[in-house]
């Protein structure tokens, strides 16, 4: 399995940015919970083995990986709301969390490598949006996988007060048991409004009680 190097980041520190954060969100597709952003800075003499896509590490090696970064690279994670993820739409609430992760950093980094085609409009420092970048770029990958372990931690935090949604093992996602749920359960503080599932319950229980 061929996976992520440091070329980009190398690229970049040859051009200047002595700082390179590699910046990755997890959550956009769930119906409940929010949306989680990690922003890494890696240390190139110090680098966790194992840095790959998070969707293709096990949950055992995730936590090992992330409790190694959280020892050898520079680490901050940020969250976008459910309110703030209806009130602006996914896509800016993806950013948003990015900016924040960005901005946690104690130390402000000089560039930033951001997973996916877009880069988040508000940032104040120069950035390169790379597709697939967790499965590129080391940095991006670290962020990946820190972004993963600290949602499903907050879902499964809330899995614990509100049983029967399945949070602690679908993480919001729209399994067939959380949609299930939604349908005898109803909605929850910590549903996505604006998502068609969940508003479509909310519209079904208005006609119904009009």
């Amino acid at each position: 399995m061929t996976g992520p190097d440091f070329s980009h980041e190398q690229e970049a520190i040859t051009r200047g940015y002595a700082r390179v954060a590699g910046v990755d969100e997890v959550g956009r597709g769930p119906l409940a919970g929010p949306v989680t952003a990690a922003a890494v800075i890696l240390n190139p003499g110090n680098i966790p083995e194992g840095l790959h896509d998070s969707k293709k590490l096990s949950a055992k090696r995730r936590a090992a990986l992330h409790d190694a970064l959280m020892e050898c690279a520079e680490v901050s994670v940020a969250h976008a709301t459910v309110e703030e993820i209806d009130a602006l739409n996914i896509l800016r609430a993806s950013h948003l969390a990015m900016e924040r992760a960005i901005a946690g950093l104690s130390t402000p980094p000089d560039m930033a490598l951001i997973d996916g085609n877009m880069i988040p409009r508000d940032l104040p420092l120069p950035a390169r949006a790379i597709i697939k970048g967790d499965a590129v770029s080391l940095s991006i990958s670290a962020a990946s996988i820190v972004a993963k372990i600290r949602r499903d931690r907050i879902m499964w935090d809330l899995a614990q007060q509100f049983p029967g949604y399945g949070w602690d093992s679908n993480a919001g996602y729209p399994s067939k048991t959380h949609k299930e749920a939604l349908q005898n359960l109803g909605v929850t503080p910590h549903h996505r409004r604006s998502f068609k599932p969940v508003h479509n319950i909310l519209y079904q229980d208005k006609s119904v009680s009009d």
